[in-house]
């Protein structure tokens, strides 16, 4: 049968449909007539069918009036409840006919009277339903998942990254497989999935996007035999997730990217609790010692996910204002987070996700050091202002290799360990002469004849800015193009 939940984008038609149903289901239990309600209430006929039909809320005093002339409270008549599941029908029936999709279509609305059958119109919702998806495909552009990800990005600033909700359900979920502290083992998660109901199964052949697969009718989660133990926890979190946050399919890509973040929270949250988490950073921060690196080995999770647990907590409870990069190496911003101020390139909506980060920052230089075991820190100073410190690692993905970094104001340095480090840069970013722009005298000679394509991972694609050859660094081809030409001259 299709949904009839109402839409909350039209709260107040769907309100107005609900309490004119309540009316005539009450009116018509009573025996009723229309002419003998509005002669009880002072008002003409039409008055009363429009108010029945939906088509107009009445004031409170009519209200109350009609409340009293049906014996019925107002609570009743204002329930957001539909009277019957044959009103709940109809109601959603009218409401799609009222909205943009169907007025767009230039169809002539249908009656919606009792001689209507209910197949006819679940047909007709669900054709209506179909008709909307596809719209809501065609409307799934570049330019919508910029937005959305500008929005929740908004929210996460506003929040401190910090969501209760979901560090309450991580806490609920351990309590029930009776874990106490230390790090979250493959059994401590494995429990948390059979409390909920479900078996899980390592098999081959797995489908090649994606990460796991949930039978919900049957109870078991897939997930692939060639995944580490050790890094299976965070796929089953994931995928726990979306059965004990609610989530269904998504409608728009900014749904798709909440449910992305919350999921990523929740495994995060579980896999790092909140009270133990808090305590190691906690004495970190006492000794001025705090480490990414001993908060991922406590945890026996990975550094990308130590370094933004950190970015949970560090606000709400250590008084830390920090940010959080992950960067491609190609130059690519993948993921981002501030709260301390630092600026990030961005478009012109203030979209991050494809922006190319400064060859100066952190999360640029790391990818030319030899040493990948230690981590990398360095001080930048930022034209748009103060000097800033992260640490960072740079982890492989069959993407290629990624770098991770946190960081924080120079006056909060002195709670981190690396504080020390002698390494030191300068960023003019967003002016192009500071690392985006060649030399003058190789811009002028390879400008028109260089045609470079993009080796930067084609799902980041729909995020990156537009441009002649997006996610192209005219920098590093224009070099290239300059050491091969005099290499094959002989030139030195």
């Amino acid at each position: 049968m299709p949904s009839v939940t109402p839409d909350p984008s039209t709260s107040e038609t769907s309100d107005a449909l609900v309490l004119g149903r309540r009316i005539r289901e009450r009116r018509m239990e009573l025996g009723m007539t229309l002419d003998h309600l509005a002669k009880s209430v002072d008002r003409a006929p039409s008055q009363l069918s429009a108010i029945e039909n939906g088509k107009r809320e009445p004031h409170l005093p009519l209200l109350r009036a009609i409340a009293a002339a049906l014996g019925a409270s107002l609570d009743e008549l204002l329930s957001d409840e539909a009277p019957s599941e044959r009103a709940a029908l109809e109601i959603a029936v009218e409401r799609a006919q009222r909205g943009p999709v169907f007025q767009a279509l230039g169809l002539q609305p249908i009656r919606v009277s009792k001689t209507a059958s209910d197949e006819v119109l679940k047909a007709i919702l669900g054709l209506h339903q179909e008709v909307e998806r596809v719209h809501r495909e065609r409307a799934a552009t570049p330019e919508e998942a910029r937005r959305a990800n500008t929005e929740l990005r908004a929210e996460m600033r506003a929040l401190n990254n910090y969501y209760p909700d979901l560090e309450r359900v991580a806490r609920e979920l351990l309590e029930r497989v009776g874990y106490t502290d230390g790090p979250v083992s493959q059994r401590t998660v494995s429990g948390i999935a059979e409390q909920l109901g479900f078996s899980l199964h390592y098999v081959s052949g797995m489908p090649h996007s994606t990460r796991s697969v949930i039978d919900r009718r049957n109870g078991r989660i897939y997930l692939s035999s060639t995944l580490p133990s050790r890094d299976a926890r965070a796929p089953i979190l994931r995928a726990l997730a979306g059965i004990v946050c609610g989530h269904e399919e998504p409608k728009s890509y900014g749904d798709f990217l909440r449910q992305r973040v919350e999921s990523n929270y929740l495994a995060g949250a579980v896999l790092l609790p909140e009270r133990s988490t808090l305590r190691t950073l906690q004495e970190a921060k006492a000794a001025r010692d705090i480490s990414m690196e001993d908060l991922r080995d406590a945890y026996a999770v990975s550094y990308e996910m130590a370094a933004h647990r950190f970015t949970n907590l560090a606000t709400s409870h250590l008084d830390l204002e920090v940010h959080f990069t992950k960067v491609h190496e190609s130059g690519t911003l993948i993921k981002a987070y501030e709260n301390d101020g630092v600026r990030f390139p961005s478009d012109a909506l203030g979209n991050l996700e494809g922006a190319m980060i400064c060859r100066n920052w952190t999360a640029r230089t790391i990818f030319a050091q030899p040493d990948r075991f230690n981590p990398w820190y360095q001080y930048t100073d930022m034209a748009s202002g103060g000097t800033y410190w992260c640490t960072s690692r740079v982890e492989k993905a069959k993407e290629g290799l990624y770098s991770v970094s946190a960081g924080v104001r120079f006056e909060d340095v002195k709670w981190f360990r690396g504080r020390d480090t002698p390494h030191r840069t300068a960023s003019q970013c967003p002016d192009d002469r500071c690392c985006r722009m060649a030399s003058p005298e190789l811009t002028e000679k390879w400008r028109d004849l260089a045609w470079p394509e993009a080796a930067t991972p084609t799902s980041l694609l729909a995020a990156l800015p537009t441009g002649a050859f997006p996610g192209v660094d005219n920098h590093e081809v224009f070099a290239f193009l300059e050491a091969h030409e005099r290499a094959a001259t002989n030139i030195p």
